[in-house]
């Protein structure tokens, strides 16, 4: 089945420690709930910076704040998926399907 990653892009803190917990506790009830289809658990990111040839940098733009990967059917079950996340309310997802190398 194919493999798709969830980015978690952008979002605000919670106003308040209350919708704080509420929001943990909604988005580990949707996590628990994709079962098999969950390869890899939310990987939160602390920090990144930005390579190139020319050099290191700290990236612009909206921060990418982690990610997690899940198996699906294709594009727009996954897509389903990501609809369906807590973070929504917070920030932005989102969704890149994998791609096989073979070799090693």
């Amino acid at each position: 089945m194919p493999k798709f990653v969830l980015t978690f892009e952008g979002g605000r803190q919670p106003s308040t420690p209350e919708e704080g917990q509420k929001h943990m506790e909604d988005y580990m009830r949707w996590m628990k709930g994709l079962g098999d289809a969950l390869v890899m658990p939310q990987t939160p990111f602390k920090t990144s910076k930005m390579v190139s040839k020319s050099g290191v940098t700290d990236p612009s733009g909206v921060p990418l704040m982690g990610f997690l990967m899940i198996e699906a059917a294709d594009m727009d079950a996954a897509i389903a998926v990501a609809k369906a996340c807590p973070f929504l309310e917070m920030g932005d997802m989102r969704v890149a399907q994998t791609m096989e190398m073979g070799g090693a």
